[in-house]
């Protein structure tokens, strides 16, 4: 059997990459409130860590990449790992995600650098609301990253927005809408419950079939094939949209069956559902002079540790969130 087929029969081709556990924003639903201790310096991992970690995966058949934080752009240095990993022979494509704050910057380089798809977090179009959910005035500064990176040509551009009932749903139809000027993936992602915020994630829940019958009364919507039968999320297109609309159900539809990822966060452990707390140390084993084919064991390990399904349920108050706050593991 492949090296890289868990024990559900799951092809495993997908990693996502923490490079920091650092960023600009306090999103609600992300980052613990009060002062967040970020990791020592010497616990994260280097460039250089991180690229023969990657030729470890890429020989065993992960042929994607995503670069995630934190907010990874505030990383020194990012173009350098791009360049790198962009030349990995086997990878397939390398993806950015980010908040877009330091977008507009970035975006000519990191296209540059090999990265030619983009995911940008924006939940809201009001400035005075995206103040609100991230603790930032930075709207503008997103909007004319995404503008940018539209420009220089990366496609496709997807923008994840989490749907939280009473904060941001009444602009779900708005968010829908940009589709028709843009060709953006607009994708509604579920509230997950990584804060332990008892009932208030309950209240704060709006699933994806409420989502997709408010997207019914904006437009005739219809399904849409994906070119990743292993992504995350289901696709839409507004007839005579440039763009699509995805649903992300992590929690009412969960997509186990179907998920091929693996998750290596700044401090590097091999993570291999996002919703569990175990994790394989790979950091050690290669600080310590493990050569490819004892970093390749640790990787099958992790591979055959995935569990079949996590065991969260649909936001039913009494959920135990994962100790690490999403802005540790890695959106």
């Amino acid at each position: 059997m492949p090296r890289n087929i868990d024990n559900f029969h799951r092809k495993i081709d997908y990693l996502r990459i923490s490079i920091t556990d650092w960023c600009n924003l306090r999103c609600i639903y992300c980052r613990p409130q009060g002062k967040w201790k970020k990791l020592p310096h010497e616990e994260i991992l280097s460039y250089e860590e991180i690229i023969e970690i990657s030729k470890v995966a890429t020989n065993l058949g992960i042929t994607k990449i995503r670069i995630t934080g934190g907010e990874p752009l505030l990383r020194r240095n990012i173009i350098y790992l791009c360049k790198e990993l962009s030349q990995l022979k086997g990878l397939k494509s390398l993806t950015v995600t980010t908040n877009g704050v330091l977008l507009k910057h970035f975006a000519s380089e990191l296209y540059r650098a090999g990265v030619h798809r983009l995911n940008v977090s924006l939940d809201t179009l009001d400035p005075d609301k995206y103040r609100r959910i991230t603790g930032k005035n930075m709207f503008h500064k997103v909007w004319d990253g995404i503008e940018e990176a539209l420009m220089v040509g990366f496609y496709p551009v997807k923008i994840n927005v989490v749907a939280i009932r009473g904060i941001n749903d009444d602009e779900i139809g708005e968010l829908a809408r940009l589709t028709f000027r843009y060709p953006l993936h607009v994708r509604f992602i579920e509230l997950m419950p990584f804060l332990n915020h008892g009932s208030d994630s309950v209240d704060r829940f709006i699933s994806t079939d409420e989502i997709l019958s408010r997207l019914r009364e904006v437009s005739d919507i219809k399904p849409v094939s994906s070119s990743n039968v292993n992504g995350p999320a289901t696709h839409f297109r507004f007839r005579g949209a440039l763009g699509k609309v995805g649903l992300i159900s992590p929690i009412s539809h969960h997509f186990c069956p179907t998920c091929n990822r693996l998750r290596l966060t700044a401090d590097g452990k091999l993570r291999a559902c996002l919703f569990s707390d175990a994790e394989i140390d790979i950091k050690t084993p290669l600080r310590s002079g493990a050569s490819h084919k004892e970093l390749e064991k640790v990787f099958h390990q992790a591979i055959l540790n995935k569990p079949e399904k996590h065991s969260l349920k649909a936001m039913s108050g009494t959920d135990i969130p994962p100790h690490r706050p999403m802005v540790a593991i890695g959106g």
